[in-house]
């Protein structure tokens, strides 16, 4: 008889996202219309840059003298146009990163789930508390994540981040083998400063760790001290794998495109990450369409990326105002500045799903539970700021009146 893997038996009841939108799927009051201020999917359209490259290539591949199969790098995922752009990209800021050490794929999420491929199950995994829950949910499907007790799985090192410690974590006690870093945070919006960082990068180093940092939010950066790159962190080539995206950057969340960097100088038991990797790429990932890559490169032109920008800021704005109303109504609003998400506390004595439940029932408008983040983000809940803005300002006059 054919045995399964039994952690997936051992995950607590179905992805947050889901579990949300059956709630407001339940939920419907025809006399107000609901506002999502949950899920952080993009709502502006494509900017007019990679719209027209994605079209050219789309009429590319109707001719046979231009039309492309399967491509040419295949193991890296990525045309050398897409991959020879982000490689300039990092160059804007300093840093020499080798286009042999960029893998594109289909977004930073299947790449953080994917990643634990080159781990062994015994590794100790570390999340900042609250965290992303993919981070959580791919290390205890693979094993690394041990048992769990309806708040917290057995061997996961929680790193709480709270607003007493700045929502960012202090090193821990116990020695950590894979380290999930998230800056600018999802869900709290924090953004970590190079000082701060430092003390990652100097730990994985010191530890043989690995860092696994999500940059997907890297360009909503405003403040000068933020570093966009764990790699301005010296060291940090030998210690760190950067996932990024095309999909809150350029709007690519119904497109797919991301990419990972994985340096030639990070060794660990001998081997090289970025052999590895590409290795396993080879053989389970066929890479990225051809029109896709195309209209990812049109973002990193000097016309797309004006034009990202200017969606960037809109979504900043939304945030402001978001956080600002929140604020006028009494609650303790963080975030909004570096990222595209409020972190917000709950009034006193309510739990995170009793006031996603309030929200919704009585101004019919969605939030993200805190507690779908981990034990730390009780008593929170998660605003995005990619709706649109008149209907972002009337959900915070709702919630104002609410409360």
């Amino acid at each position: 008889m054919v045995k399964l893997n039994d952690n997936f038996q051992k995950l607590p009841g179905g992805y947050l996202f889901p579990e949300i939108a059956r709630r407001v799927r339940e939920f419907q009051n025809p006399a107000k219309p609901i506002i999502r201020l949950g899920i952080g999917d993009v709502t502006l359209p494509l900017p007019p840059a990679v719209v027209e490259a994605m079209k050219k290539a789309a009429g590319e591949m109707g001719h046979k003298e231009t039309f492309h199969g399967y491509c040419d790098n295949y193991t890296n995922g990525a045309y050398d146009f897409l991959r020879f752009a982000i490689r300039d990209d990092y160059r804007v800021r300093g840093l020499d990163i080798a286009d042999d050490e960029i893998f594109v794929s289909d977004g930073a999420k299947s790449d953080c789930g994917n990643i634990g491929d080159l781990f062994s199950a015994d590794c100790r995994v570390a999340v900042c508390d609250p965290v992303y829950p993919v981070y959580v949910d791919v290390s205890a499907m693979a094993g690394r994540a041990g048992d769990f007790n309806g708040a917290r799985w057995s061997r996961l090192i929680y790193l709480p981040c709270t607003a007493e410690n700045g929502f960012f974590p202090a090193l821990p006690e116990e020695k950590a083998d894979l380290i999930f870093l998230c800056s600018p945070n999802n869900p709290t919006g924090a953004a970590a400063t190079k000082e701060q960082l430092r003390l990652w990068v100097d730990y994985a180093n010191d530890n043989g760790s690995v860092l696994l940092y999500d940059g997907a939010y890297e360009a909503f950066i405003t403040e000068d001290d933020r570093p966009h790159s764990i790699y301005e962190l010296p060291g940090a080539d030998t210690c760190a794998i950067e996932f990024r995206t095309f999909s809150k950057t350029a709007g690519f969340t119904g497109v797919r495109c991301g990419y990972t960097v994985i340096p030639k100088a990070l060794v660990r038991d001998g081997a090289r990450l970025r052999d590895m990797w590409n290795r396993r790429q080879g053989s389970k990932f066929n890479g990225v369409s051809y029109i896709v890559q195309r209209g990812a490169e049109a973002s990193l032109t000097p016309e797309g990326r004006a034009q990202c920008r200017e969606n960037i800021a809109y979504y900043l704005d939304n945030a402001r105002v978001i956080r600002e109303g929140l604020a006028r109504a009494g609650l303790s609003a963080y975030g909004g500045v570096n990222a595209p998400y409020i972190w917000a506390k709950t009034p006193e004595g309510v739990g995170s799903w009793e006031f996603f439940d309030k929200l919704l029932y009585t101004a019919c408008v969605v939030t993200t539970p805190g507690a779908g983040f981990g034990p730390s983000g009780e008593g929170y809940i998660r605003l995005t700021a990619f709706g649109d803005a008149d209907a972002t300002a009337e959900a915070v006059e709702r919630i104002r009146a609410v409360l």
